[in-house]
């Protein structure tokens, strides 16, 4: 762990029955509605959750889901208390932690769920977890929400590392910014652009990138089936599959490209 980084401060604010988590700035990491908990607040945070479209009815909450930045823990408490996976968030800010165990209804450790205070590119390349993961999601953006805080090809390699077989990530982006090409080719270079898709922007610009390691793409009647299915359970949760459906896009190939 960087033990020299400084951190920054946590600060919550709430609005309409909406309590926000904000890292010593005005922009928003995360959000949890009061009053239900559950259900996902934020729209980039539900496409965060579009790789469910890429298993198997039978196999969609099996396996261990990994989470690289907790935010306001709204990935983890889906995937701990509804999916009911085995979930493993990392996140290097204790204040972080601190906070979703107190205001964003975070529970302690237990045989399902671990938080572990570390660098989360520290986490990605430990030989343990090698081909341990059905499920990452990563969300490392820094205080003023302007860049991926770990954004290089090596980083993204040992996602891919961390990834059972059929395993899967999905990744936040800007996409209406200029960084977004360079990103979403940083991850195509670590798992091979077959393998890489997106989908459209939310309105403020958010891009969530899904990536496979050894991915099967089922035909057209199957994913909407598993839409279908999805939305049934899980839909009033914040999860609009169908919708998912119309905007994922293979990664397009780099402009100069041959």
């Amino acid at each position: 762990m960087d033990v020299g980084r400084e951190l920054p401060e946590v600060t919550l604010s709430e609005l309409d029955g909406v309590r926000y988590l904000h890292l010593d700035s005005i922009w928003v990491q995360g959000a949890m509605r009061i009053a239900k908990p559950r259900v996902l607040e934020l729209e980039y945070i539900q496409r965060m959750m579009a790789w469910m479209l890429w298993r198997p009815a039978a196999e969609l909450a099996q396996g261990h889901a990994v989470q690289l930045g907790l935010g306001a823990a709204a990935i983890t408490r889906f995937c701990h208390q509804v999916l009911r996976m085995r979930t493993t968030a990392v996140e290097l800010n204790p204040a972080v932690i601190a906070a979703c165990r107190m205001r964003f209804r975070l529970g302690d450790d237990d045989d399902r769920l671990t938080v572990r205070q570390q660098d989360a590119g520290e986490w990605v390349r430990e030989p343990a977890h090698l081909q341990t993961v059905q499920v990452l999601n990563v969300d490392l953006y820094d205080h003023e929400a302007a860049a991926p805080v770990l954004d290089d090809e090596g980083f993204y390699a040992a996602c891919r590392g961390v990834l059972a077989h059929g395993g899967l990530m999905t990744v936040n982006l800007f996409g209406r910014h200029a960084s977004f090409a360079a990103s979403a080719g940083r991850i195509a270079a670590a798992f091979g652009r077959d393998q890489v898709w997106s989908l459209r922007p939310t309105r403020e610009g958010n891009t969530v990138v899904v990536a496979g390691r050894g991915v099967e793409v089922p035909g057209r009647e199957e994913l909407l089936a598993r839409a279908d299915n999805i939305e049934k359970r899980y839909g009033p949760l914040g999860l609009p599959a169908r919708k998912w459906l119309r905007m994922v896009r293979p990664l397009p190939a780099p402009i100069d490209a041959a």
